[in-house]
C-alpha cells in the first residue's frame, strides 16, 4: 500500500469511532479488500470500507489507487471474486471521489479497461464508474444496504413519493438524483407542470417535517431515514407538497392540486395554525368527515377527533376551568394566620411534617391529573357531538362540495396561505417586544401574529423589507424601512429558505419589468440579503428556480 505505509501523520479527530493511525486503519483497509474475494455476504465490507474512507479521507485515494491495481491484469478477470473488486469500485465513485491525480489515472485506467475488453462485465462496469466520476459529489451517508445491493448490479433504486392525502408514486432514483430532480419528475407524473405555485419534497414522520434542499441526493436523505428510525421508533418518509402558494385563485376545483391544498390547509388547522372561532372549527371537522366518509352513517368507522379538531384548545379550556382558586384545607389557612415563632419549630419533627407535606403533595397531584383525564375527555365527547350533529347535516355534499366548503371557512382569515413558524421572542428597534408569536411568511409580505389570534399584530410589505438573515445562531433580523426586527427563533434555515423562494418566485413574475434590480442568486450561504443589490441566498429548497 504505497501511498501511506510510510506515513506517520494523525488521523483527524472522529470521537467515538475507535479510528487508529493512518498505518493501522490502511492496514484494516488492505485486509478487508484480501476478504472481500471469498465472503459470502460482501455488502457489510463495502458498507465498512465506505465508511472508513469517508470519514477518514486521506485513506480515499490508497483505497483508489489499490482497486486500479486489483483490476489491472488479472489471470481470472471474469470471476466472481474479481468482479468484487469492480462492485466496490463502482460503490466508491458513487460515494466520494479521489483526488485529482488519482482522478485521472483512475479515468485512463477505465479507457484502457474499455480498450482492452469490449462488451465484457469489466467494461460495463468501467462505463458505469466513468459516469458516475462526472456526477459524484461528497456524500453525507455512506450508501445504504439497498443501494449498495442495486450498486453492485448497476441498477437504479425504487422511492417512494407520498403526497397529501393517502396517496404517493414510486420513482426510479440514482446515487445521483437530487430533490429537484425528483419535484420536476413528481409534477410531471401528477400533471402540474402548469401550475403557478412551488412545490418542494418534505421529510416527515408523524409529528415533525421540514423541507428538503433542492441539490440534496435523495439516496442520501433516505439512508438517514434508516438511522431516525431506530433511534427514535418512528417512521419517515418522503412528501410532495405545495411550498409557495403565490395564486390560490388560479387553481382548478377539479385538479390535484386543489386537493394537496384542501389537505394541507387541514394540518394547520389540526395543529391549531389557522386561528377561527370554535363554531368555525366545528364545521371544518364535519366538513372533514363529509369528504372523507360521504353521508352520516351510525356504521361509519369515525377518525379519532385529534384528527378532525386542535387538541389543544380542549386543553386549554379544560386547565383554564381547573385552574380556578381551590379552598385550603383549615389547617393551612389557619398556618397562614399564625406568627413564625409559633408554628413548628425546625429539628426533630421536621422530617416527619415533610414527609407528610410530600405524601399530601403527591396525592394532590394525582387527583389533579386524575381530574384533568376526566374533564378532558367529557369536552371531547361533548366536541365530538356538536361536530356529528353538524355533519348529519351536511347530507347530500359530494366531496367536491365539501372540500370548497371547508376552504371557504378557511380562507376567511387574511393570513390564508402563508405558512407559521413560531417565535420565542421578538424585538423592534422601535422598542416593541414580545414572547410566543407567530411569524406568517406568505407570497406578498410578512406578519407577526400572537399566537391563536387572526389578527396580525404587524405585517411588511415585501416592497418595504431591506435586507433579511440570519445574524447569529438562533436569531433571524428582518430591516423594514428605518426598524430592524430580531426574532429568536429554531426555524432559521425554513424562514430564510422559504423567504427566499417568494422572493425567487416575484423576481420571475416581474422578470425584466418593475422591480428588475431585485438580483436573486443561489448559494448556500447563510448570510443577509440586501435586496436591490445581488444577495447571496441560502439555497432554495426543492422546486425549480
Amino acid at each position: 500500500m504505497m501511498l501511506l505505509c510510510s506515513s506517520s501523520s494523525s488521523l483527524p479527530d472522529h470521537s467515538g469511532k475507535g479510528y487508529g493511525s493512518v498505518r493501522e486503519e490502511a492496514v484494516k483497509l488492505f485486509n478487508c479488500l484480501q476478504q472481500l474475494e471469498s465472503a459470502r455476504e460482501p455488502v457489510p465490507i463495502i458498507q465498512g470500507v465506505l465508511q472508513t474512507c469517508l470519514d477518514l479521507r486521506p485513506l480515499r485515494d490508497e483505497v483508489y489507487c489499490q482497486l486500479v491495481k486489483q483490476t489491472s491484469y488479472t489471470p481470472s478477470p471474469y470471476t466472481a471474486a474479481h468482479l468484487r473488486y469492480w462492485q466496490l469500485l463502482t460503490c466508491m465513485s458513487c460515494t466520494f471521489l479521489p483526488g485529482s491525480t488519482v482522478l485521472k489515472y483512475l479515468r485512463f485506467h477505465l479507457k484502457r479497461i474499455q480498450s482492452q475488453s469490449p462488451e465484457s462485465e469489466m467494461d460495463n462496469y468501467a462505463s458505469f464508474i466513468s459516469e458516475a466520476l462526472e456526477k459524484t459529489k461528497c456524500r453525507e451517508c455512506v450508501p445504504s444496504w439497498e443501494e449498495i445491493q442495486m450498486l453492485m448490479s448497476r441498477q437504479e433504486m425504487l422511492c417512494t413519493v407520498h403526497y397529501p392525502g393517502p396517496g404517493s408514486c414510486q420513482l426510479y432514483i440514482s446515487s445521483h438524483t437530487t430533490a429537484n430532480e425528483v419535484v420536476r419528475r413528481m409534477q410531471e407524473k401528477l400533471g402540474l407542470q402548469e401550475s403557478k405555485n412551488t412545490f418542494a419534497l418534505y421529510e416527515q414522520n408523524a409529528l415533525w417535517e421540514q423541507p428538503v434542499t433542492g441539490s440534496a441526493l435523495i439516496a442520501d436523505i433516505l439512508t438517514s431515514f434508516t438511522t431516525k428510525e431506530s433511534e427514535s421508533k418512528s417512521q419517515w418518509k418522503l412528501c410532495f407538497k405545495l411550498y409557495c402558494l403565490l395564486d390560490a385563485d388560479s387553481i382548478s376545483v377539479d385538479s390535484i392540486e386543489y386537493f394537496f391544498l384542501f389537505e394541507q390547509c387541514h394540518e394547520m388547522v389540526v395543529r391549531g395554525q389557522l386561528p377561527a372561532c370554535e363554531e368555525d372549527l366545528q364545521a371544518l371537522a364535519a366538513l372533514r368527515l363529509q369528504c372523507l366518509m360521504g353521508d352520516f352513517s351510525t356504521h361509519a368507522p369515525c377518525p379519532p377527533l385529534d384528527e378532525l379538531f386542535p387538541g389543544h384548545m380542549l386543553e386549554t379550556r379544560v386547565l383554564m376551568s381547573l385552574a380556578a382558586p381551590q379552598a385550603m384545607p383549615p389547617c393551612q389557612v389557619a398556618a397562614q394566620g399564625c406568627p413564625a415563632t409559633q408554628r413548628f419549630p425546625t429539628g426533630l419533627l421536621a422530617g416527619t411534617l415533610w414527609s407528610h407535606t410530600a405524601t399530601a403533595a403527591h396525592k394532590q397531584k394525582v387527583e389533579q391529573d386524575m381530574r384533568l383525564r376526566s374533564r378532558l375527555k367529557e369536552e371531547a365527547a361533548a366536541v365530538m357531538g356538536s361536530i356529528l350533529d353538524r355533519w348529519k347535516g351536511l347530507a347530500g355534499y359530494n366531496r367536491r362540495d365539501s372540500m370548497a366548503a371547508y376552504l371557504t371557512i378557511a380562507r376567511q382569515w387574511s393570513g390564508f396561505g402563508c405558512t407559521l413558524y413560531e417565535v420565542d421572542f421578538y424585538i423592534s428597534s422601535t422598542g416593541s417586544f414580545s414572547q410566543k408569536l407567530w411569524l406568517g411568511v406568505a407570497a406578498t409580505s410578512v406578519s407577526l401574529y400572537k399566537q391563536g389570534e387572526s389578527e396580525a399584530l404587524e405585517s411588511f410589505p415585501y416592497g418595504q423589507i431591506c435586507s433579511y438573515g440570519v445574524s447569529d445562531s438562533n436569531t433571524f433580523k428582518i430591516t423594514a424601512g428605518d426598524r430592524d426586527l430580531l426574532f429568536e427563533t429554531t426555524k432559521l434555515t425554513e424562514i430564510m429558505q422559504l423567504m427566499n423562494a417568494y422572493f425567487s418566485a416575484i423576481h420571475r413574475q416581474r422578470g425584466k419589468g418593475e422591480g428588475a434590480d431585485i438580483t436573486i442568486t443561489e448559494s448556500t450561504e447563510v448570510g443577509f440579503h440586501h435586496l436591490g443589490s445581488t444577495p447571496k441566498l441560502l439555497e432554495l429548497p426543492s422546486h425549480p428556480v
